[in-house]
């Protein structure tokens, strides 16, 4: 249900998150053991739309248990920094970081709210800040997150994000073909449902969530608001999970809609870069 801000929002959400933390630690849909044996995290089109982070300091906001920061420096990245603010996230990252054979220097945990972000990680700007999908809409306020985010980039550096685009959250569970819910609402989003996208069947005890949508628009504005560059703003007909009952899952793990009905986009990527002087 949409209603006002609730004020314990961010108590709410942690006591969830920590709550999931050990279920997706065991869940298939996470699968540790072949993320330990060398399986990437990442996207196809993170890559491609990142490039080469050789030799690069990366800082991975609202990172959960760290896969996709993991992955990162597996791809070359000089040093990682994942923030989160579950503390048994951070504990699960910092642990697979050691299975991995990576050492503090090269990949660091940090347990904060990505709002204190810049007073909580270990150097005052990365060349890349990255944050995944699905991590806008535990935020009330896009324009304190672009600011904090963006004190964050090294000058010649980037922001870039990968997020569920907020179009499927105005549209019906299982065709997606009929908007049922306003793209403009400023409201929470306030739900009970027990479980986790990894484990629907999961027994849960902490099941209140505080969430928001926001607009592209709202979220490419703030950004640029903050003296970042816009590099690009694309637009993407794939999701990770079933957002619709109608999706089909293809052989590269992405779901789509079936080939005989029109396409909505599905997720989206941002580039924001800061000029090396200016």
């Amino acid at each position: 249900m949409h209603s006002p801000t609730p004020d314990d929002w961010r108590e709410a959400n942690r006591a969830r998150w920590d709550e999931r933390v050990p279920i997706h630690t065991a869940s298939d849909f996470y699968d540790l053991d072949s993320f330990r044996a060398g399986k990437d995290a990442l996207r196809p089109f993170e890559l491609a739309e990142v490039g080469d982070v050789t030799g690069k300091s990366l800082l991975h906001l609202q990172c959960h248990i760290g896969l996709d920061t993991l992955s990162w420096a597996r791809h070359g990245a000089a040093n990682v920094v994942g923030l989160d603010f579950s503390e048994p996230a951070v504990e699960t990252a910092r642990s697979l970081a050691r299975d991995l054979g990576f050492t503090p220097d090269r990949a660091a945990f940090v347990a904060a709210d990505v709002y204190d972000a810049p007073g909580a990680v270990p150097d005052s700007s990365y060349d890349v800040v990255y944050t995944g999908v699905g991590a806008l809409n535990w935020l009330p306020d896009t324009r304190r997150w672009a600011e904090t985010a963006a004190s964050l980039v090294a000058p010649g550096g980037f922001l870039y994000l990968a997020e569920f685009h907020p179009l499927t959250d105005c549209l019906d569970d299982s065709t997606g073909s009929t908007v049922e819910h306003d793209y403009f609402s400023r409201d929470a989003w306030v739900d009970e449902t027990p479980g986790t996208y990894a484990d629907f069947d999961a027994p849960t005890v902490h099941n209140r969530s505080v969430e928001w949508q926001h607009p592209v628009g709202d979220v490419v504005s703030a950004l640029a608001a903050t003296g970042l560059r816009i590099e690009f703003l694309h637009e993407h007909d794939v999701s990770l999970f079933a957002r619709f009952t109608v999706l089909e899952r293809h052989g590269d793990g992405f779901y789509r809609f079936p080939a005989d009905r029109p396409r909505t986009p599905l997720m989206y990527s941002i580039k924001a870069s800061r000029p090396l002087t200016g």
